[in-house]
């Protein structure tokens, strides 16, 4: 990839495309997908006027859960032995300022920030010291869940998987240092959450590698690396900001 990167990906009416974004709210379009050619193929251009769009198209994402103690700690659960995985349906996902939509089913939702992994290349069978040969960048994802449904289920599926409850962007970052990163998630401005990855159970590259002896994962898709503690609900009217230094800010409005 060379120097590092930020690609987005925008809609113009009814086109969408990926494009590398520069300073000062400009972007210069990619004649295709960021994963095969990153090369610009137009001039610069303002951003103005574009729909961001989710950052990748996914074909499947992957949660991590438990992955840091204090979060564990917080909803009282024992910390796991090896990654605890679940899977998000890609209905779920969210642009940045798509609005989450609250589930009558739920009495309680949670906001959920975390760093999420864009796989580069197709990953199978892959030891943890080439996982970062496998990874693209790096993206801000909101696992929001209701926690309630979570608790009476057992299982994630139900309690992940609602319409809106991926919100992912507002870009990839590539060539970052993901042992460095620190996620913080504010609702209405206040912070609620703050931590580095390299205080994570598994770090990224075991995570990597260990989906892949699972299942392959493909260009697009995503890993979330698990949430830290700090979780708290989501009312009406609330704007929520997922964080991550040299990546950028995902914020999405929230409605019943």
């Amino acid at each position: 990839m060379g120097e590092p990167l930020r690609v987005g990906r925008f809609g113009d009416g009814a086109r969408s495309f990926y494009a590398i974004v520069e300073a000062g709210d400009r972007i210069r379009e990619l004649a295709g997908s960021p994963f095969v050619s990153p090369e610009p193929s137009g001039s610069s251009r303002p951003m103005e006027g574009l729909a961001p769009l989710v950052p990748c198209q996914p074909s499947k994402i992957v949660g991590i859960g438990r992955n840091y103690r204090a979060h564990a700690k917080e909803l009282r659960h024992a910390v796991p032995d090896e990654p605890l995985l679940f899977l998000k349906p890609c209905s779920a996902l969210l642009p940045p300022g798509g609005v989450i939509r609250l589930p009558a089913a739920s009495q309680r939702v949670d906001y959920e920030g975390e760093i999420a992994v864009v796989i580069g290349r197709t990953a199978r069978e892959v030891p943890p010291e080439r996982a970062p040969d496998f990874i693209f960048g790096y993206t801000c994802l909101n696992d929001v869940t209701a926690r309630d449904l979570q608790e009476k289920d057992v299982q994630f599926t139900r309690a992940k998987g609602f319409d809106t409850f991926c919100p992912v962007g507002p870009w990839i970052a590539t060539g970052l240092d993901p042992t460095r990163l620190v996620v913080e998630t504010f609702v209405n401005g206040d912070r609620r959450q703050s931590s580095s990855a390299a205080t994570m159970i598994f770090g990224i590259s075991l995570l990597v590698s260990y989906v892949s002896r699972i299942m392959t994962l493909v260009p697009g898709d995503l890993i979330a690396t698990g949430t830290p503690a700090g979780v708290g609900p989501l009312a009406p009217g609330d704007e929520v900001t997922v964080a991550i230094e040299g990546i950028g800010r995902l914020t999405n409005r929230v409605e019943a």
